[in-house]
């Protein structure tokens, strides 16, 4: 049967160039591969932390402009190693914060949401 795994999140952007720059400059993902698709309309890049067989990051530009604003994915999260810091260094940008807090589950994991470039929702997650 082969293994496994989550290959990539696709989230559909309005501006390639503005998702590149918070994806990597917010959320501290590079850059993997940029191109445009076969059918010459669709752009797409591949964004990750660089880890061998890693879940990627996939945003689409030009897709349709007839899909909903919200779709079916609630979020991507993404794993960090001080969800404190992480918030107190959103806190102070310019992004829009969706949490005014950290929430704590009762397995001890922590997290918080904030919006993407295009209202995404983007979420910080700390394992205990």
């Amino acid at each position: 049967m082969g293994s496994k795994r989550m290959d990539h999140v696709g989230i559909m952007v309005a501006n390639m160039d503005v998702s590149i720059r918070f994806y990597t400059e917010v959320v501290g993902l590079r850059l993997k591969d940029r191109f445009t698709h076969t059918n010459g309309v669709i752009e797409l890049a591949f964004l990750g932390y660089g880890h061998e067989g890693e879940t990627e990051l996939e945003l689409i530009q030009g897709y349709s402009d007839k899909l909903p604003a919200e779709g079916k994915v609630h979020h991507a999260a993404f794993a960090v190693d001080d969800v404190e810091a992480e918030f107190g260094r959103l806190k102070a940008s310019e992004v829009r914060l969706i949490d005014t807090e950290i929430t704590t589950l009762p397995n001890g994991y922590r997290y918080f949401f904030f919006y993407g470039p295009d209202g995404e929702w983007i979420e910080f997650f700390q394992r205990s």
